[in-house]
C-alpha cells in the first residue's frame, strides 16, 4: 500500500514538472503571438498557461512534502495547495476581462495569427490526456489539490477551444470582435473555477 502510495505521489510529480515544461513553452509562444497580433484572447491564454505552470509548481510543492510530514501537517498543505491554486484562477480573471472589454470598447482590431491557431491545436491535443492522468492519479491518491488542477488542464483545453473558434474567425472572415468576446468567455470560466475551488 505505501509502495503504491509512493508510486502514486511520483506519478503526480512527474505529470506536474511535465505541465510546467509544456506551459511555459505554450505561454511563451502565446504571449509572443498575441503581442505582435494584438490579440487579447492569445494574451490571455498565454497567462492562462503561465498560471497553470504556477498551479503545477504548487503541486510539486505539495507532493514533495507527501510522506515527510505527518497526516494532520500533510492535511493543511493540502488544503493550502487548493486554495493557491483558486487564487491563481482568479487574478487571471480579473486581468483577461479587463483586457477583453478594453478592446471592445476602443474597437482594437487584433491581426490575425496562424501561429496561434497552431497553439490551440496543439493544446486540444495535449491537455485531454493530461487531464485524464492527472485526474486519475488525484482520484487514486484522494487529493482535492491534484484533483483541483487537472480541472485547471481541462479549463485550458475548453480554452484552447474557444481560443481556437475566436482566431480562426479573425484570420478567415476577419470578424475581430470574436478575439475579446473569447476573452470575456475564458474570464467567466475562470472566475467559475476559482470560486468553485476556494469554497469547496
Amino acid at each position: 500500500m505505501v509502495v503504491m502510495e509512493s508510486k502514486l505521489h511520483q506519478r503526480a510529480l512527474n505529470l506536474s514538472y511535465f505541465t510546467i515544461i509544456y506551459n511555459i513553452a505554450e505561454g511563451v509562444l502565446s504571449l509572443f503571438a498575441g503581442l505582435i497580433s494584438g490579440s487579447t484572447s492569445l494574451v490571455g491564454f498565454g497567462l492562462d498557461s503561465a498560471v497553470e505552470s504556477l498551479s503545477s509548481g504548487v503541486m510539486v510543492w505539495r507532493f514533495r512534502k507527501a510522506g515527510k510530514i505527518s497526516d494532520e501537517a500533510e492535511e493543511e498543505v493540502e488544503k493550502r495547495a487548493v486554495r493557491y491554486v483558486a487564487y491563481t484562477f482568479l487574478v487571471l480573471g480579473i486581468y483577461v476581462l479587463y483586457e477583453s472589454a478594453d478592446k471592445l470598447y476602443t474597437s482594437e482590431i487584433p491581426e490575425p495569427s496562424l501561429l496561434g491557431i497552431l497553439i490551440a491545436i496543439a493544446s486540444i491535443i495535449v491537455m485531454p490526456i493530461l487531464f485524464y492522468m492527472k485526474y486519475q492519479t488525484g482520484k487514486s491518491l484522494k487529493s482535492e489539490s491534484l484533483i483541483a488542477d487537472s480541472k485547471q488542464t481541462l479549463a485550458c483545453m475548453y480554452l484552447s477551444v474557444a481560443l481556437l473558434i475566436g482566431l480562426v474567425l479573425n484570420y478567415q472572415w476577419g470578424i475581430w470582435q470574436a478575439d475579446p468576446i473569447i476573452g470575456i468567455i475564458i474570464s467567466i470560466f475562470l472566475f467559475k473555477e476559482g470560486y468553485e475551488n476556494l469554497f469547496q
